[in-house]
Parts: C-alpha cells; structure tokens; sequence
C-alpha cells in the first residue's frame, strides 16, 4: 500500500499501481525497452513471437517496439522477419567496426584512389535514413568537389547511400522510411516505391549513381564496403564535377572504386581480428 493508501503490486521486480494493468506506466514501458536491448544482445535477433511471448506483451506491441528500434538503429530488419541487433546498441560503431577503425583502414586506399582518378573521393557511413560522410580526399584540379566531414543528407541521394541501401531488402528499406522519404530539391527519388525500384536497378549494377542529385554540377559514383561477414557497413564513392565527367569512363572509375573497396575491406578483417 503506498502513502495514498492505495495497493501496489510487484511487476518484474517494479512496484505497480494496482489496477494499472491496461496501459503500460513510462516505469514499464521503459523497463521493457531495457529488456529488449538485452534480448537482442543475448540472442542476436528475435522475431515479433519471441518478443511478444518473452515480455509478455501482445504480438501488435511487440512490433510497435521493434519498428522503433529499427528507425533509431537500434534493430536491423532481416529476410526472414526477424530483427537483429543494430549499429546504434554498439556506440560509434557499425557491424563491429568502429569509425576509427573505418578511417583507419581507409586512409591509405582513399590516397591511392584519389591519385588513380584524380577526382575527389569520400568515405560514409548509413545513419538511419542518412548516410554521414566519414572522411574525403580532395583531387589537385582548380575545378574539384569539396569533400565533406561529418555533413549528412538523405541516403537515397548520394551514390554510396544508393549502394549501401541497395543491399538491404524491401521491407528494411519501408521500414526505414516508414514516415515517407524526406525532400531533397534534386533527387528524382520522392516515394517508397521509387526508391525500391531504383535499388533495384543498384542491385543489377553493382554500384551507386548520381547525377547531379546530391547538388547541382556533382556526379557521383559509389560502392558499399563489407565487414567481414558481409554486412555493408560503408561506402566508398568519387565526386566529379559535370562538366568534368565522361560516361565512357564509367566502367574504369567503377573498377577503381572496387578495388579501393577490396583493400579497404581487406585491412578491416585484419584490424577486426586483431
């Protein structure tokens, strides 16, 4: 009985207001968030069934919550309708590597890269429905891209957002965007649907395009970037003034971008493992 005489019983260890059982109290609620953080870290991924049944909670808040965490990252949405564990429930980090890590491991490949083209070339990272430019090299040309640190902007308008969305499947990509894409003035891209059937074509390519959809005058081309279980976990990507750029030269630039990303990769397994 608390002070204002009213009986209170124990609820997973929080004492509750009797006659709360219909609505949740933010103590409950915020209770079984922390549960399911632990879920997800203990097992890996769960589905709405397991969720429901293990915080005994009906199936229709099982997925309520789990959609929240895959909009805040904490939760990635696989295949087979079952949630993993997301990027955001390791801070600073994605797939286990670290943007240290990732800056690391691209340094010397990002030099060589940019040497190779002679453009400028950025690495990112997916945030939610952004993507989160890591690190740039600036080409030597008077006419250059600037390159970006830190800046965001939708994923579906910049090459090495497409690629990384890309891999993901149709149901990640709507639940990620589940509130609709947010405008961007040059990107063709406005619906769901436009989206999926652009992924598509990134699918078949096997790599990203942009042509002047992040800003006026910039084309892009961009790869994803794999963790050694082969979760795009970035991307690699070349900006070239409009003017500049040749779509015969497309296949070169894109074997470019590939080999970066193989070397990239390929020092990520060695700096994960160590």
């Amino acid at each position: 009985m608390d002070r204002s005489g009213r009986t209170v019983r124990a609820r997973d260890g929080v004492m509750m207001p009797e006659g709360s059982r219909g609505e949740a109290s933010p103590i409950e609620s915020v209770d079984r968030t922390l549960r399911l953080v632990e879920l997800l870290r203990e097992r890996g991924s769960l589905s709405v069934k397991e969720t429901s049944e293990t915080l005994g909670i009906a199936p229709s808040t099982a997925h309520r919550m789990l959609a929240t965490f895959v909009l805040r990252n904490f939760a990635a949405r696989t295949g087979d309708r079952r949630y993993r564990v997301g990027p955001a429930l390791v801070p600073d980090r994605a797939h286990g590597a670290s943007l240290a890590q990732l800056r690391r491991a691209a340094e010397g490949p990002l030099n060589e890269l940019a040497e190779r083209l002679g453009e400028t070339v950025q690495l990112m990272v997916r945030r939610g429905g952004n993507i989160m430019f890591v690190d740039g090299v600036e080409a030597d040309a008077v006419l250059r891209v600037t390159a970006r640190r830190g800046d965001q902007m939708p994923a579906f308008a910049s090459a090495g957002g497409k690629a990384i969305l890309a891999e993901l499947s149709n149901p990640e990509l709507e639940e990620i965007y589940r509130n609709g894409l947010p405008s961007w003035p040059t990107s063709p891209i406005a619906t769901v649907g436009r989206l999926k059937k652009s992924m598509a074509d990134v699918r078949r390519a096997g790599f990203g395009t942009n042509f002047e959809e992040t800003e006026p005058g910039v084309v892009g081309l961009g790869v994803a970037i794999h963790d050694p279980a082969g979760q795009p976990v970035a991307a690699i990507t070349t900006a070239i003034p409009a003017s500049r750029f040749k779509r015969p030269a497309m296949p070169d630039i894109v074997n470019a971008l590939r080999d970066a990303a193989a070397a990239i990769e390929a020092r990520l397994a060695v700096g994960l493992q160590g």
